[in-house]
């Protein structure tokens, strides 16, 4: 078991050539949102593009786009045929990550959604939210998603997955089992959040606060993590790497605002300032 340095993440975290261009930082694709849950997909969303994607793409219900367009004017929208939920798979062909999950809701069509991306998607994914309790009702899915994929549920969502443990040991060793079973990484939240990957490699994130225990969250970690994979990272360097520079932003948010005020705006506003204490 390593416990994560700021060293570590400096190895993986690169400083960008003088001659780079929007497209050599990746086109992700972000599969989110339904009524109601639109605050998820806004907060991932920003969270990718303050992590140094290239392009964003974001797919979308139908009666959501208004709300995209003005809060994230920076990501492209693809618009699904239904009003209110996750409905179809866009093509995804032509995008080097796929985040999925945030806001997207357990509705049927929703499920088939998801079910149908995920036997169709060649390319790392990020399953983060409902997109894992969908998987969680169907394990079946875990066999068909993409080698080196990564799942990021918190305790209970991890539980769902894999059953009942006891203590963190038990859980440690069926998060190895997964992650070394079905080839994927896994990210477990929480205070001193775990993760593991194909290997079965344990390394534990070292940043971070309670003041982080607060609704959406959890989006801001995929999309950090999403657009690291976009722009070039490995899956397991972007999802360590993701989670100390998330925990590093709510260290920062904490000196400013203490614990009791955080939200999950305030982890996105504090980014640029992690990556900067990383590079």
């Amino acid at each position: 078991m390593k416990k994560l340095k700021i060293d570590d993440i400096k190895s993986i975290i690169k400083p960008r050539l003088t001659d780079t261009h929007k497209g050599d930082f990746g086109h992700a694709i972000l599969i989110s949102g339904s009524k109601g849950m639109m605050g998820a997909c806004v907060l991932s969303a920003k969270s990718i593009l303050r992590s140094g994607v290239g392009l964003l793409t974001v797919y979308i219900p139908k009666t959501a786009e208004l709300i995209m367009q003005t809060s994230v004017p920076e990501a492209m929208v693809l618009i699904d045929s239904s009003d209110n939920c996750i409905s179809e798979c866009p093509d995804l062909d032509k995008y080097s990550v796929v985040g999925v999950g945030p806001g997207i809701g357990t509705s049927s069509e929703t499920k088939k959604a998801i079910s149908d991306l995920i036997k169709q998607v060649k390319v790392p994914t990020v399953f983060d939210a409902d997109a894992l309790n969908i998987i969680s009702e169907n394990k079946k899915l875990l066999n068909d998603i993409p080698k080196e994929s990564i799942l990021t549920p918190h305790v209970k969502e991890f539980e769902r997955i894999v059953g009942k443990f006891e203590n963190i040991n038990e859980r440690t060793v069926l998060q190895v089992n997964l992650s070394k079973e079905y080839n994927i990484n896994v990210l477990v939240k929480g205070h001193k959040t775990c993760m593991t990957n194909s290997n079965g490699d344990i390394f534990v994130n070292t940043t971070g606060n309670p003041g982080m225990a607060t609704g959406g969250s959890g989006d801001v970690l995929t999309g950090i993590i999403t657009g690291l994979i976009a722009r070039g990272l490995k899956p397991f360097d972007a999802m360590i790497a993701g989670a100390y520079l998330h925990g590093l932003s709510g260290d920062l948010a904490k000196k400013a605002l203490g614990e009791d005020s955080m939200t999950a705006q305030d982890l996105i506003d504090n980014l640029g300032q992690s990556f900067l204490e990383v590079l």
